[in-house]
């Protein structure tokens, strides 16, 4: 009977105190359940605009991928359970699957968690064979492990291929290669001859070797010399994995992987600065590593790390009133218009935020519209939200 009545009585302001006066004491329960029902579905509605899309969830599910650890849990219709996009179940369909923010909202909805992947445990660990691989790899970088010899670690190699895929984003031969090619840049950057690099980077000819470099950093070994690199790490955070660039001078990009713009802006950095980005480490990767560890935990909130963006003299203006927001706060872009000295300049800022390549540090998710809603966030407005959250809880713990 009261079937359509809720959806209207939302649209309209009803309140269900005012059923009385329009519904048989008999059906003043079910009205009220009705009311109250349909307001959590806007809820979650609303809730659920603010995660991927239901495409790419699924698609991380179906591949377990690891870097959406705690974006998101999925419950199956045909179950009741809910469990984490990794869990190694076999995956429902489609149709049967229902995607969750947070815990609480699954439970809430009806689901009970898995036995097997335990959802509600936060402290999921990255597989053991990944941690394992990369022990093998930190113990003899520029040494080479062949296929051959995985198999006589009893590591399958086709799973450390597939596995390492799914965790980085390339092959296991294709990381170890990364890591020999960082240790024979630095080796001849500090002058060793080119044939002296190549024997430690387990390549058997010289023509092998420059072809390899050069692939990889854009550059050969003999000019290498000449040019101070961009180092690069990869950071693996609650909201995704991460991409840190840093030199001598600072940190220059903090960017998550899975943007479409990462890519364009260490192009961007090779560019302007003339030079190559390699992976290998760096006192101020280790520096941002450790700050965004802390800050993720809630433990400490500010970063001290030395910054050097590049950027046109207008943006790094903006993005030094970025850092003026105090963690917790928000602000709006004709806020940041005035403090540039032109009210008119909002759509200006927007761009300069917008090419802000050190996200989280440089904080542009702080700002807003003048209305209080949520816009402009190239990560995902569904990472923006969650780390004004983030720094709104940890500040009023810290305060209290």
């Amino acid at each position: 009977m009261y079937a359509a009545l809720p959806a209207a009585a939302l649209r309209s302001g009803f309140n269900a105190h005012d059923a009385d006066s329009v519904c048989p004491q008999n059906s003043l329960l079910e009205f009220r359940r009705c009311i109250n029902h349909c307001k959590c579905l806007a809820f979650r509605m609303k809730t659920l605009e603010l995660l991927p899309p239901t495409e790419t969830m699924y698609r991380a599910l179906v591949n377990r991928d690891p870097s959406f650890e705690g974006i998101f849990y999925i419950g199956v219709r045909t179950t009741g359970i809910f469990c984490r996009p990794t869990c190694s179940a076999k995956k429902p369909a489609r149709e049967n699957v229902d995607f969750f923010a947070t815990s609480s909202d699954a439970l809430e909805s009806g689901y009970r968690p898995c036995l097997r992947c335990h959802p509600l445990d936060p402290s999921a660990r990255p597989p053991k064979l990944i941690e394992r691989l990369c022990a093998e790899v930190e113990r003899a970088p520029g040494g080479r492990l062949t296929d051959k010899e995985l198999a006589a670690l009893s590591i399958d190699p086709s799973t450390a291929r597939r596995q390492f895929m799914r965790h980085y984003g390339m092959t296991f031969q294709a990381y170890h290669r990364a890591r020999r090619m960082g240790l024979a840049l630095s080796q001849v950057r500090q002058g060793d001859r080119v044939d002296q690099a190549r024997n430690g980077s387990g390549f058997e000819s010289e023509s092998g070797f420059r072809d390899a470099f050069t692939k990889v950093f854009g550059e050969s070994p003999t000019n290498a010399k000449t040019h101070a690199p961009l180092f690069a790490e990869r950071i693996d955070s609650p909201l995704g994995p991460m991409v840190a660039v840093a030199d001598d001078q600072g940190l220059r990009l903090l960017e998550f992987i899975d943007r479409r713009a990462t890519e364009r802006e260490l192009s961007i950095l090779r560019k302007r600065l003339r030079t190559n980005v390699v992976p290998g480490k760096h006192r101020h990767l280790d520096t941002v590593r450790s700050h965004l560890k802390d800050y993720f935990a809630g433990k400490k909130l500010e970063f001290d790390v030395p910054l050097a963006p590049v950027g046109s003299s207008f943006q790094l203006r903006a993005w030094k009133i970025l850092q003026s927001i105090p963690v917790g706060e928000t602000r709006s872009y004709s806020w940041m218009a005035k403090r540039l000295g032109d009210e008119n300049a909002r759509r200006a800022v927007g761009r300069a935020n917008g090419t802000n390549m050190i996200c989280i540090i440089i904080p542009c998710h702080r700002v807003i519209r003048a209305d209080g809603t949520l816009c402009g966030y190239r990560g995902g407005l569904w990472r923006k939200k969650w780390l004004l959250d983030h720094e709104r809880h940890w500040t009023k713990t810290h305060q209290s």
